[in-house]
């Protein structure tokens, strides 16, 4: 049997979670599809789906199988086509983990210009804020501002993001508009607890930057809480430029202290390690990176 042929009709099972959709695609009777699965399961020592009569989903090890098999069956075609010579279109679906602050409109406007540039390319977006693991959770892609990687991965830079220092207007009419960050210790503070310092918090670049102790009222993994606190005017809040500015612009929040030099991440885009690159990730990062993303978009700066 050939063992590629069972890895493609594994992969596609998996993904569309249906044998007779995959026979049909496949031009291949249900059960020759189902033997190329078995197949599989037989030369690996493990079950790779849970059948039923009514569903198919993947065990743990057929998840951490397809997570591995999926990029080396990408590169294989897309080789197969560089070979040839032909044109490689971006197509298929793209699974990207992203932070929840993206989730804004100009960044969803380079979305919307991507995929009419790339129409065969469907996006699989994850904003949930948790730090997923690209291979064994099977993500083509993810952005970050993190600083540091998981072994195995590679990033491309593309843009950096300034983080500001804001509170409503209605909270500073309260407790006073500081013109030194001395004149924030105490004031309440809402934090972002993967990051959180006990409320220590500094503005600026350096060791010798000036900084504050505040008091944190409010503490969340979830920017969107922290975000809609600051405009409750539960607290001040440390947001990315591209987060704050529709409220800035609105006057629903304003910036402290503009004439610090505010801290400053790169964003990146990050990817699993691997020979091929699919066309569909790459040109997303192409996109992102090029004048119609963040390498030209002046609302974005």
């Amino acid at each position: 049997m050939d063992s590629l042929l069972s890895l493609r009709v594994f992969a596609a099972v998996a993904e569309a979670r249906n044998f007779s959709v995959v026979a049909e695609r496949l031009n291949l009777s249900a059960a020759m599809t189902s033997k190329h699965v078995q197949h599989i399961e037989a030369q690996v020592g493990a079950r790779l789906l849970h059948r039923t009569s009514r569903s198919v989903s993947l065990t743990e090890a057929g998840a951490v199988y397809l997570a591995t098999v999926r990029p080396l069956l990408e590169g294989l075609d897309e080789v197969g086509a560089r070979l040839a010579q032909s044109t490689i279109d971006p197509s298929g679906t793209l699974k990207i983990s992203l932070p929840v602050w993206l989730a804004e409109p100009g960044f969803v406007r380079m979305l919307a210009a991507y995929r009419e540039r790339y129409p065969a390319v469907n996006l699989d977006l994850d904003l949930s804020g948790r730090q997923v693991n690209l291979v064994e959770d099977g993500y083509d892609l993810a952005l970050r501002v993190s600083p540091s990687l998981q072994e195995g991965l590679i990033a491309r830079r593309l843009a950096d993001i300034t983080f500001l220092l804001v509170a409503s207007p209605h909270l500073l009419d309260r407790i006073g508009r500081p013109s030194t960050m001395k004149d924030l210790t105490g004031a309440p503070f809402l934090a972002y607890s993967p990051v959180t310092t006990g409320g220590r918090v500094r503005l600026g670049l350096g060791p010798n930057a000036p900084e504050a102790h505040m008091r944190f009222v409010l503490q969340s993994a979830n920017e969107t809480v922290l975000f809609q606190a600051a405009l409750e005017g539960m607290g001040i809040a440390i947001m990315p430029h591209l987060a704050a500015r529709p409220y800035l612009d609105a006057g629903r929040l304003e910036r402290l202290l503009p004439e610090l030099t505010p801290p400053t991440v790169a964003l990146a885009g990050i990817y699993p390690e691997r020979s091929y690159l699919p066309a569909k990730t790459r040109s997303l990062l192409d996109f992102l990176a090029g004048k119609e993303g963040f390498g030209g978009s002046p609302t974005l700066a």
